[in-house]
């Protein structure tokens, strides 16, 4: 069983950052597994917001409303990945969940079949 476990989230101000971590279990090779981050905003859908491929960490997606501001990234030898979160706006509100796969790679939620359990994000003046 794939275990994920996010961390980082937190109270950031407009403008602040974030660095949301992806921790997998150990015993898994995260290399395996292509990783996309989502979020939830409260009374909202989960929506994909970035995903990074397992074959070519170069190969990454975004959604238009994050582009420039969000980056995805992975660290195989640590078994984590990372969303880091700058410029930070309220509608980046959510909770915030990494998701991994070992075949598909995009931004539907429905493509993966392992989740954590999320972190809350909060931007607020």
């Amino acid at each position: 069983q794939v275990q994920l476990v996010e961390s980082g989230g937190g109270l950031a101000q407009p403008g602040g950052s974030l660095r949301l971590s992806c921790l997998a279990s150990s015993g898994l090779s995260l290399d395996f597994f292509s990783i996309g981050w989502f979020r939830q905003a409260p009374g909202g859908e989960r929506e994909g917001v970035a995903c990074i491929s397992r074959k070519d960490p170069s190969t990454t997606y975004y959604k238009e409303s994050v582009k420039g501001r969000f980056t995805v990234s992975r660290d195989d030898a640590k078994n984590t990945a990372y969303l880091h979160l700058d410029n930070l706006k309220p509608e980046d509100t959510g909770v915030y969940f990494c998701a991994a796969d070992p075949r598909r790679l995009g931004l539907s939620a429905q493509w993966y079949e392992y989740w954590g359990q999320g972190t809350q994000v909060v931007v607020s003046a």
